[in-house]
């Protein structure tokens, strides 16, 4: 272990600072992971960090033995004063977990989809938030994978990871064009269900048992005219108030958990 780190100047600090950036995530090939459980779930995603900063004055001795779990995987273990933690941490209250790991990433050709794959499918997400929260969807319901369509917020964004309490770890996740991920999901059989509005069935009577992929658009515009235009199926929720859309977090939960409730009840078909 170095350190420990106590001047706010310190180069390798201000190259974590620099972590924020997407272009810097984008050069150096490398993410931030903050927090003990996000770390955790790290971990057992299969991520072995470069680098730990660790501040004692935050951490609780309870969460010790994670220190040595990563020194055990080669990661250096830095030491930092609590003033150079609160500079280098993204979220409020830190709890002195902050590591600099390579960059995940998973590709369409590489996933595994087993028998009756259920995907979602999100077009141009916006706000890291949102990814997040879909991303945390994604692994209490046991989603195949996500596909961010044409993104324009990155996964590794720190608050990608913050609002995903880590999920972005245990459930694959693939960035690609639309063109690409409607050609590659017609190759692979799996139908597309498009979430639109404009829809004249609702979502609890479409089928959705069989190997499907889910997709979801931004909520100021909705999905576009290319997944419309392709979708299998598009379908609806109903909508009684004075607003015509929900979070697309919210909308993709009530889609994704009718998904799971169908396949509960429904064997695979022969």
């Amino acid at each position: 272990m170095t350190g420990p780190i106590t001047s706010l100047q310190n180069p390798r600090v201000k190259a974590v600072v620099r972590l924020r950036d997407r272009r810097h995530r984008d050069r150096e090939g490398q993410m931030l992971v903050e927090g003990h459980d996000e770390l955790r779930l790290a971990l057992a995603g299969g991520v072995r960090p470069l680098t730990l900063f660790h501040c004692p004055a935050f951490t609780r001795a309870a969460d010790a033995e994670l220190l040595t779990r990563v020194a055990a995987l080669g990661a250096e273990i830095v030491e930092v004063a609590p003033p150079v933690f609160e500079k280098m941490a993204y979220r409020d209250n830190p709890d002195g977990w902050l590591a600099v790991a390579p960059v995940v990433g998973h590709t369409l050709d590489g996933l595994r989809l087993g028998d009756r794959p259920l995907l979602l499918a999100v077009e141009a997400v916006e706000k890291p938030g949102n990814l997040g929260a879909l991303l945390r969807t994604a692994d209490a319901a046991g989603v195949t994978a996500v596909i961010v369509c044409d993104p324009a917020t990155d996964a590794h964004n720190p608050n990608v990871v913050r609002s995903s309490r880590g999920t972005l770890f245990t459930v694959p996740v693939v960035a690609a064009s639309t063109a690409d991920t409607l050609t590659w999901l017609r190759a692979h059989g799996i139908a597309i269900v498009a979430a639109t509005p404009a829809a004249a069935r609702d979502y609890t009577a479409a089928d959705l048992s069989g190997p499907v992929a889910i997709a979801v658009g931004a909520e100021d515009t909705g999905l576009t005219a290319a997944w419309l235009g392709q979708a299998d199926l598009a379908v609806r929720i109903p909508m009684v108030g004075q607003v015509n859309s929900l979070n697309v977090s919210a909308a993709a939960a009530l889609l994704v958990y009718e998904a799971v409730r169908q396949r509960s009840t429904r064997p695979p078909a022969p």
